[in-house]
């Protein structure tokens, strides 16, 4: 018991009652990597600089084609009036065009905007200071702007079709409440914002950037895997052709 209380007593010597915590803590440790300053809440100058303009109608176009696609997709195999399972994409077929557009469509407008084609995700990151009000708003604008016009030129061609299946809109399924459509939102929206503050952080940049040796490494010992496998495994074992 001595023993412990001694610990005790050095640690509460070493350490004081007062510890930074968070981002707070990041000031007080050298850093390997350079950390954004905290956008300001409203930034005047960005209402005179056309690349905030530009930010917006690449927001406004990757939204605008996510939709089109996607609500094109969803009324394929809602409309099939056969019925059969091969005569559309089925629901894998709908996974695929969401996360594939996702995937697009981020890379295509991550340098110029920063990808969010989601209100969730610019909300998010106006939270963490990410970005500021004004974008933050702009950006909200323009993705529903261009939400509403992907739906509206798959109304426009496919009319009968998109007001027979509601447009493709979600809805809660009959087996579920409120509460738990609610909760679904809640978990997936957070996996989403979640993933873009962890793909983007500097921190994790500069953390990665230490260790490019794997791969070269890692390539090379698979490489030599499947060859020690082919030769020794595959090809060491006698076959006998049938006469």
């Amino acid at each position: 018991m001595e023993g412990k209380e001694e610990d005790v007593r050095l640690g509460a010597n070493r350490y004081s009652e007062r510890q930074p915590i968070g981002t707070a803590a990041q000031g007080t440790y050298d850093k390997d990597y350079k950390e954004p300053p905290p956008a300001p809440l409203f930034e005047a100058s960005e209402l005179t600089s056309w690349s905030f303009y530009r930010a917006g109608i690449a927001e406004f176009l990757a939204t605008f084609l996510f939709l089109y696609i996607s609500v094109l997709t969803v009324m394929g195999v809602v409309g099939n009036p056969s019925g059969s399972k091969c005569g559309t994409v089925g629901i894998q077929g709908i996974a695929w065009s969401f996360g594939g557009m996702i995937f697009v469509l981020v890379y295509c407008t991550a340098g110029i905007s920063g990808g969010h084609i989601n209100p969730a995700v610019t909300f998010g990151l106006f939270l963490a200071r990410k970005l500021s009000l004004t974008r933050a708003v702009f950006y909200m604008v323009m993705q529903c702007l261009g939400a509403i016009c992907g739906a509206g030129v798959v109304k426009g061609f496919q009319t009968t079709l998109y007001m027979g299946n509601g447009g493709g809109a979600n809805s809660v399924a009959p087996a579920y409440t409120k509460g738990d459509g609610l909760g679904a939102e809640i978990v997936v929206t957070f996996v989403l914002v979640y993933t873009v503050f962890s793909a983007t952080d500097a921190k994790r940049s500069a953390r990665d950037s230490h260790v490019p040796w794997i791969f070269w490494v890692g390539p090379f010992i698979g490489a030599a895997l499947a060859a020690i496998y082919h030769v020794v495994v595959i090809r060491a074992i006698p076959f006998k052709s049938s006469d």
